[in-house]
């Protein structure tokens, strides 16, 4: 049998079978392996039977079997089905016949050291490198210790973003110390569109499921040699966040250092192989006139954990020399113990850290670089974006600067490595183009503004330090411009805040998801009562762009896409102007169609075209063309994740889940006629418009309430009335508190993870898996507290995820606090009398 060696100086060995068992395919529809077992059809509490079939509406017959796939040396493995009549089926069901399922599973073997050990030294662990696979799992060889035994399934790199940490996983079972030692791998695998795209673009007949999958042994040095690692957390500079210099003094304050803890949890009985930072440095001994700030509050890194150290630079009165290429920082770690957040001094260490620095010359109106800047989001979140800057700065006479161009990457692109992108860019006279990173590469589809627009202040705020005649106002429209799924994030962004937005450049964008890659093929469709599935359906509500574009029914529209698009169909773009044309057929959107053009080519973007249009909606004298009576309808799904329109804002809804609109009818005497659908709370800012009548729902609101600069209005909820009544005032920024467990990710406080202690524990596993999935999907930081921690106030009131601690204090104490109709007594969940006391019992309530 071939096998793929890894071996390293230290003694362990592990060995990976290069032959993998294939079980597949199975529809499924996109992204669906995230709600499916990895492992479906497999029942992993039972023995793999390799001679069973399994059903599968692709194949002839309606069954598959076992098939086998090899990786090369390099751990490569290419899946296919050429026996599957692909064509077929994708013939009536499109690229929704080409989403599949597979489950593969291959052994790896351990190999103990050469000299002899004790029980005592620690078990080696894993680095594994899953890319491109959804989801695995280490298991013992025995399969009859499946029935007890409890799969820890790892999320893969599914969609190979650069800089996801390399996962450590322990081994389900020690290894003997006298002979070798079996495990089996279980990898679930998908097929995506998104990902691989169609077959024909790779001149394939069959889709082709492309995994690189990697193991090697991580272990620590024998406790003869030294009592601990020599370094316990190690510098990670994949995850840095570092601007660029000009004029020897950082563009912009922010500084992130990318931290691992690398060591070892010798006792799982006690708490090891945490670390605390307490602080970092640039050592005087350097010489350089540049010092450093903690932003953060101390962090405390779990055994594997990755975390971004948050820093602000504060600059001396010289600048760093242009040979200086990096920054020594000198780190200050210490264990940590239950009794003390640090160790004692004589336990600290100091371990450096040379941040790579790159010096940029000041921009001229003949060259440019684009430009490193970063900003801190939220709490502790320091985040990269690019900026190209405008010819010539903000003079008097000379006209002003105009509103930035918000320019969205699409999926995949990494604006820092890889600068077509920026390259592909217009440089304008006037105007700084900003491109926000969307924190990954994959931009999370960019639905939510808070990196994007955030990007937009953070850029006012390094101007006004340091160049000040080429800023821009902190309030300033935008124009948005974006390709691919950039595109789709065009149309997003600009529907859901119309106020924020002047105009939009949305290139080859999908109208939605579910019409990219249609759910033809679901598995849980089958399945699930219609009602519950509304649930998952509603949930998708807000991300739906068509159901929205009545907010861009006034807006400046360019809608770009290439006649011969393999990747995003041409209709996307030409039903969202049609869409668009339905609310208003006098709108302002120009569609263009390129003749023989793909997905991308670079002059998408960088034409006279595009130029044009800029040039028109940037003039400081253009606006839309007002008539006598002004009629626009503002559509919500989550008040939350959405703007004004007009200056009429919606902040709460009567059915949150459904959709809410507003009709509003504006005529040259100052009357507005509002018709609210599904809405009980709205704000109109009283500065957008003279208003001399309001009536809304065919109610006169008294003229005596718009003395103030805003209005408020909510239904009335008393019995006796069915009609709107003005509110004084309201807590400032009021918005309704519901929306999707997705909205945790945009919030600005760190993301507390509570598990019953800090000892080894499956709590402390899954919490460790939670945090590496948020760094590598998100790039988001998280904490890891106790309960105990949690109940005596280190939380710092942002989002809680609590795993476990179902008696603890801190739950019940939850539970009152929020007026929660669940309860847990006697060891199971209870709603209005009903227990939930068996695994999944609360999916099929």
């Amino acid at each position: 049998m071939d096998v793929m060696t890894c071996t390293i100086d230290r003694e362990w060995r592990v060995v990976m079978s290069r032959e993998w068992d294939v079980l597949g395919p199975f529809p499924i529809h996109a992204r669906e392996q995230h709600f499916l077992s990895p492992a479906f059809p497999l029942d992993l509490s039972k023995n793999i039977d390799l001679t069973r079939t399994y059903p599968s509406a692709y194949a002839d017959g309606g069954y598959v079997s076992w098939s086998k796939a090899n990786s090369d040396e390099h751990g490569n493995l290419k899946v296919s089905h050429p026996n599957i009549r692909w064509e077929q089926l994708r013939a009536t069901e499109g690229w929704a016949a080409l989403q599949h399922h597979n489950v593969l599973r291959t052994y790896l073997t351990v190999y103990p050291p050469n000299s002899k050990q004790g029980s005592a030294e620690a078990d080696p662990r894993l680095r594994v490198e899953c890319l491109q696979g959804a989801y695995f799992s280490i298991l013992p060889d025995d399969e009859t210790t499946w029935a007890t035994h409890v799969p820890e399934w790892h999320m893969g790199n599914v969609y190979a973003l650069e800089r996801a940490p390399v996962q450590f996983v322990s081994l389900p079972m020690s290894p003997c110390r006298d002979k070798t030692t079996r495990y089996q791998v279980v990898l679930g695998g998908s097929y995506e569109i998104r990902l691989f795209g169609d077959p024909r673009s790779y001149n394939s007949e069959h889709p082709i499921l492309s995994i690189n999958f990697t193991i090697s042994i991580d272990t620590l040095p024998s406790l003869g040699t030294s009592p601990h690692l020599v370094t316990p957390v190690s510098h990670a500079p994949a995850h840095d966040v570092i601007p660029d210099f000009i004029y020897g003094r950082p563009f912009s304050s922010t500084l992130g250092i990318g931290l691992r803890n690398v060591d070892f949890c010798r006792n799982t009985k006690s708490i090891s192989g945490w670390w605390t930072v307490v602080s970092a440095v640039i050592p005087p001994c350097a010489g350089l006139v540049l010092s450093l700030c903690n932003l953060s509050t101390t962090i405390r890194l779990a055994p594997t954990q990755t975390h971004i150290l948050t820093l602000e630079f504060q600059p001396g009165p010289g600048v760093i020399p242009i040979d200086i290429t990096e920054l020594p920082v000198d780190i200050t770690i210490s264990p940590f113990h239950a009794e003390s957040a640090c160790g004692d001094v004589d336990e600290q260490r100091i371990f450096r850290v040379n941040v790579p620095i790159r010096h940029i010359p000041m921009w001229t109106s003949v060259s440019y670089t684009a430009i490193r800047a970063t900003y801190n989001l939220g709490f502790s979140n320091p985040t990269i974006f690019l900026v190209l800057p405008p010819r010539y700065p903000n003079k008097e006479g000379e006209g002003g600067l105009k509103e930035p161009i918000l320019a969205l990457h699409g999926a995949g692109v990494d604006i820092i490595n890889q600068t077509f992108w920026a390259d592909s860019l217009p440089r304008q006279d006037r105007a700084w183009v900003i491109i926000p990173s969307g924190r990954t590469s994959w931009g999370l589809d960019w639905h939510g503004p808070a990196d994007a627009f955030a990007a937009v202040t953070a850029l006012h705020d390094v101007l006004c330090r340091g160049f000040v005649d080429w800023n821009y106002p902190r309030d300033t429209k935008l124009i948005v411009v974006g390709h691919s799924n950039g595109g789709q994030g065009a149309w997003y962004i600009a529907s859901r805040w119309p106020d924020k937005v002047k105009a939009v450049v949305a290139a080859a964008g999908y109208i939605k998801s579910q019409a990219y890659v249609p759910w033809t093929m679901s598995r849980f469709a089958h399945f699930i009562d219609p009602a519950l599935r509304a649930v998952l359906e509603t949930s998708l509500l807000p991300d739906d762009n068509d159901l929205f574009l009545s907010n861009l029914a006034h807006t400046p529209v360019l809608a770009i896409h290439g006649g011969m698009d393999d990747n995003v169909p041409s209709w996307h773009t030409r039903e969202a102007v049609s869409v668009l044309r339905e609310w208003n057929p006098d709108a302002d959107v120009t569609y263009h169609e390129e003749p023989g053009q793909p997905h991308w080519w670079f002059e998408v973007l960088n034409n006279a075209r595009v130029q044009a249009f800029l040039d028109r909606v940037c003039c400081s004298s253009y606006d839309a063309p007002k008539t006598k009576c002004r009629k626009f309808t503002l559509t919500v799904a989550v008040p939350a994740e959405s703007g004004p329109m007009g200056g009429w804002r919606v902040h709460a809804l009567e059915v949150p889940g459904r959709l809410g609109r507003l009709e509003v009818c504006e005529n040259d005497e100052g009357g507005v006629n509002v018709k609210a659908s599904n809405i009980s709370v709205v704000s109109f800012d009283l500065s957008k418009a003279s208003v001399h009548k309001l009536v809304i729902n065919s109610q006169n609101i008294p003229h005596a309430s718009m003395e103030a600069r805003t209005i408020w209005l909510e239904q009335d909820t008393n019995r006796n009335s069915t009609g709107w009544k003005v509110v004084d005032s309201y807590v400032k920024n009021f918005q309704q508190p519901y929306g999707r467990a997705q909205a945790i990710l945009s919030a600005d406080g760190i993301i507390d993870i509570v598990i019953p202690s800090l000892h080894h524990s499956s709590e402390l596993s899954a919490a460790l898996r939670i945090t590496h999935n948020l760094r590598t999907y998100h790039l988001l930081d998280a904490r890891i507290v106790s309960a105990h921690e949690a109940e005596n106030g280190l939380v710092c009131g942002g989002n809680m995820v609590v795993i476990g601690c179902a008696d603890s204090l801190l739950v019940k104490d939850l539970l009152r606090r929020s007026q929660s109709e669940w309860s847990h007594e006697g060891g199971a969940w209870v709603l209005k009398d009903k227990k939930f006391s068996t695994p999944t019992s609360g999916w099929s309530a």
